[in-house]
């Protein structure tokens, strides 16, 4: 599997800068995954990483830092891949496109779903809410599922329903998530 550190390689610096950057994105993701945020310490990433800490610090000037730029990794694989299944999609199936390619993504890449889930607990990579349920939103009202009144408290009860999809799947390695994400399209196109 190949991984894209586009997002956290930009940054400048020489290619090996880069480089190290994203290799200690992607330790950092495995670290807090594996261990959870308070596993991840600066020592045992540099150490997972076989570089000193002040290799890591050359790097990122924290361990928030370093989880920051993992959470921003992670989220936008996601969302860029949520983003191309919608555009592929017609206006009237964006919706769809949407609940199966988030639980799908979600599903295929659980040390990102975890690492999404513990920088947020710690308040890394916080957000404004709406910035969660508002593209859902939006595809619900272009796709005619919903009022605009009811779009808002609709993507909230979808978005709720994929984050237990997700929750149960990393608790339940055999739940069909590909499964419920069709049941969930069947209430999200019911217009109920």
């Amino acid at each position: 599997m190949t991984t894209d550190f586009s997002t956290t390689s930009s940054g400048g610096g020489t290619f090996t800068e880069r480089a190290r950057r994203a290799q200690l994105v992607a330790v950092t993701i495995e670290l807090v995954a594996d261990e959870g945020y308070g596993g991840a310490s600066l020592s045992r990433i540099a150490a997972r990483a076989e570089l000193s800490k002040a290799a890591v610090l050359y790097h990122f000037s924290s361990k928030d830092a370093l989880v920051r730029a993992a959470h921003e990794h992670t989220l936008t694989a996601l969302t860029d891949d949520v983003a191309r299944a919608v555009e592929a999609a017609a206006p009237a199936d964006r919706p769809a496109a949407y609940v199966r390619r988030m639980i799908g993504h979600l599903r295929a890449h659980p040390r990102h779903t975890r690492m999404l889930i513990e920088a947020m607990s710690h308040g890394v990579g916080e957000h404004q809410r709406s910035q969660r349920w508002q593209p859902l939103a939006d595809l619900l009202q272009l796709a005619g599922v919903c009022p605009p009144a009811g779009a808002r408290t609709r993507a909230i009860i979808i978005g709720g329903a994929i984050d237990g999809i997700v929750a149960e799947s990393l608790q339940d390695p055999g739940y069909d998530t590909a499964q419920a994400a069709d049941e969930l399209v069947e209430v999200v196109l019911s217009g109920s």
